[in-house]
């Protein structure tokens, strides 16, 4: 089942289109829905898109551009009735619904932008992923429909008073890779799963975590932890083993070695 994704961790991160990608991963938990519909969609926002770009000259003006297309034209937001609900995580899922979690909104709204040529990515935000479009770069929520993000509400997301906001922020609000993107996607199926006391689900998770990102560390870690937590040390030495050959940390793979050491008794 994991062949559809294969190539994800194979290819460089410029070539991932992170709509698509999100698309295919999904489709492994609808192998019988075809996803011709869903990207003739994402190709009909593009040209929705497109027709406002002439007019959309600076950072405030994208955004704007972006939320009158996926908020308002075709009403994507936050599902805050059931932001707990697996479906927001499953971007099939969500443009069925119209609803969506923070990650999968974002992914629309950066690849969006990005279609048209605009730049924008994706922030590593801690608890409630945001986004960036423009240059200079403009924080907008996909969200709450795209709004730019406040000061006050960015530092406090951040934890810092808005006196420390232009000193933190370079170092926080960091791009994501496309690649990192899909990670923290999966990672909130993990948890999900894992909250709800699937651990198999959790799992099969987390081993399109290691396929689309083979050199994620964290990913071998947790996958091994709950291939032992299942009862398959044999898998969870594996997975171990496969952690050490993906990093130089001497701290990490010396923890890692423990683990193995364990496993072994």
């Amino acid at each position: 089942m994991l062949e559809p994704i294969v190539s994800l961790g194979l290819v460089e991160e410029a070539e991932i289109e992170l709509d698509k990608a999100a698309l295919e991963i999904a489709a492994l938990d609808h192998p019988e829905t075809e996803l011709a519909g869903y990207l003739a969609l994402l190709d009909r926002l593009a040209e929705r898109l497109q027709a406002r770009a002439a007019t959309a000259r600076t950072p405030r003006d994208q955004a704007q551009a972006l939320a009158a297309v996926l908020a308002f034209e075709f009403g994507f937001e936050g599902d805050r009735a059931s932001y707990d609900d697996p479906a927001n995580a499953d971007l099939i899922r969500v443009i069925d619904r119209r609803r969506g979690l923070p990650v999968t909104l974002s992914i629309l709204y950066v690849a969006l932008a990005r279609r048209v040529g605009w730049v924008a990515c994706a922030l590593n935000t801690p608890r409630h992923l945001l986004a960036a479009v423009g240059q200079p770069a403009l924080v907008i929520d996909p969200f709450h429909r795209g709004r730019p993000v406040a000061r006050s509400h960015l530092a406090d997301l951040l934890q810092v008073s808005e006196d420390q906001l232009d000193a933190v922020a370079p170092k926080r609000l960091e791009p994501m890779t496309n690649r990192a993107v899909l990670v923290r996607l999966l990672m909130n199926q993990v948890t999900r799963a894992e909250l709800a006391g699937q651990l198999s689900r959790a799992l099969t998770v987390l081993q399109r975590v290691t396929t689309v990102a083979p050199a994620h560390s964290p990913g071998w870690w947790e996958r091994a932890r709950i291939e032992r937590a299942v009862g398959d040390a044999a898998a969870a030495r594996r997975s171990l083993s496969a952690m050490l050959e993906t990093t130089r940390d001497p701290a990490v793979r010396s923890h890692v070695t423990t683990a193995l050491e364990a496993l072994a008794d």
